[in-house]
């Protein structure tokens, strides 16, 4: 199913790296219809998926997600296009929407795949009551918000949540309460905390991607350009250790946002990569532009390799570059094409067009619904009374879960870190749109935090 990126493209117009955390999904000029406090659902929407778990505890005979289409009434959940009306399942979540960096599209879409669950008979009848906070990466606000939803709110999880901050503020605090906590992952807390589990690669492993995918094309150098924002150095240690691993020496360059000189920015990064160089960009989708754009019009485009973290995974990027960049740019992705086929895609897309057609199509969204979906057939996993304990553990249990919206099987588990996502695919502009070059591949573990994750994964046989 194709997408019309003409729904495109204002909101993001600037900072931060804070948008590595997850491919892009551009905000809509018209915007999105956000929620937040309190949203409880209502509706019913879409069709076709059941992503069953497998493995330990994954789906219970009792409650496994099923999802149908009949006659053209979207369904999901239960299936049973009767509104639920128990007493409600409270969920939290903390979300970033601050100018120039709003995560809501993922919130959005989890709440209308909410709202699909909440009238095919919710959770044994019971509705899902989905709470968003937003912050506006102010400490203080993001412990003040994470304490209202747990002691105030008694949300029984912390389950859904993208956010700048939410991760290194909230940790301690989320182990304290015994939470098992899921997100789009951005501070390197996300990635490095024993109760945190993040849906994507999160900004420094997508650019361990993009690095990976730009010295298989043979660069002899590699210079990767960034935000100058919180974080920053984190990621570049990662991309050095890829580039150290194949002997390619690596230059790093931080860039204030937003960019006001890109035709000297993006004549610099050509002369410092050099013949056979590389160029790897982790900048938000407007910037990264910027840049491109500035290369092409100098005519530079074609002088190195060009990469990009998965912020790039985005059609408005290859609509707006043009067929001079087909072959030219690498762009590593965290989650599936927003044309794939598969099923929980499609469903994604119905319960978009239905519930949600304001929010615009691409990885956020996606990411917001597949974390939505998880928390769902956890939650119908659950043999006995919903509570704040059986719906941590029933988190905490997961193993093996599988969606087609990313590459391999994800998992929770106890441990000192969770990167549950460490494999990612590579996609190229073509004819307006990207398309896959190269299908999942793992994350290298010349990384030493992915090294760090592929020894638990085989310690716990995942």
């Amino acid at each position: 199913m194709r997408r019309d990126p003409g729904q495109v493209w204002v909101r993001w117009a600037v900072t931060a790296m804070a948008l590595l955390a997850a491919s892009a999904a551009l905000a809509a000029c018209g915007g999105s219809d956000n929620q937040s406090g309190t949203t409880a659902a209502t509706s019913a929407s879409t069709a076709a998926s059941t992503t069953a778990s497998t493995g330990a505890s994954t789906t219970a005979s009792t409650g496994a997600s099923t999802t149908a289409s009949t006659g053209g009434e979207l369904k999901c959940g239960l299936g049973n296009g009767q509104k639920a009306t128990g007493e409600p399942i409270k969920i939290g979540s903390i979300v970033t929407k601050q100018p120039g960096t709003d995560f809501t599209d993922a919130s959005n879409m989890a709440q209308a795949f909410y709202d699909c669950v909440n009238s095919n008979g919710g959770i044994k009848g019971r509705p899902i009551q989905y709470i968003v906070e937003e912050e506006q990466s102010d400490p203080g606000q993001i412990a003040g918000l994470a304490r209202k939803l747990v002691t105030s709110d008694k949300v029984l999880g912390m389950l859904g949540s993208f956010s700048l901050l939410d991760c290194a503020v909230n940790h301690a605090f989320y182990e304290a309460n015994d939470l098992y906590t899921t997100n789009v992952g951005v501070a390197p807390e996300c990635f490095s905390t024993p109760n945190s589990a993040s849906i994507n690669l999160g900004p420094r492993y997508s650019l361990d991607g993009g690095a990976q995918a730009l010295i298989k094309q043979g660069v002899k150098k590699l210079v990767f350009a960034t935000a100058g924002t919180p974080g920053a150095e984190w990621y570049a240690e990662g991309v050095k250790s890829v580039a150290d691993a194949a002997g390619v020496p690596m230059v790093f360059a931080k860039e204030n946002v937003p960019i006001q000189d890109a035709n000297s920015i993006a004549l610099t990064l050509v002369q410092q990569a050099g013949a056979d160089g590389g160029v790897l960009l982790g900048f938000t989708p407007p910037e990264a532009l910027k840049i491109m754009q500035a290369a092409q019009q100098q005519g530079l485009a074609g002088r190195v390799k060009w990469g990009c973290s998965s912020t790039c995974s985005t059609d408005f990027l290859a609509q707006a570059l043009g067929p001079e960049w087909e072959g030219k740019l690498l762009v590593n992705a965290e989650v599936n094409t927003v044309d794939s086929t598969g099923p929980d895609n499609q469903l994604y897309l119905k319960v978009h067009d239905q519930y949600a057609p304001k929010v615009p199509v691409g990885s956020f969204g996606q990411m917001g619904f597949v974390l939505a979906k998880l928390t769902v057939d956890r939650l119908l996993s659950i043999d006995g009374p919903i509570d704040k304990e059986s719906v941590n553990k029933a988190m905490l249990d997961t193993k093996g879960y599988k969606s087609d919206l990313v590459c391999k099987p994800w998992y929770y588990g106890k441990a000192p870190v969770h990167i549950p996502n460490n494999t990612g695919r590579t996609l190229t502009p073509k004819a307006g749109k990207l398309v896959v070059q190269d299908e999942c591949a793992d994350v290298t573990a010349d990384d030493p935090q992915i090294a760090k994750v592929r020894k638990i994964e085989q310690e716990q046989g995942l």
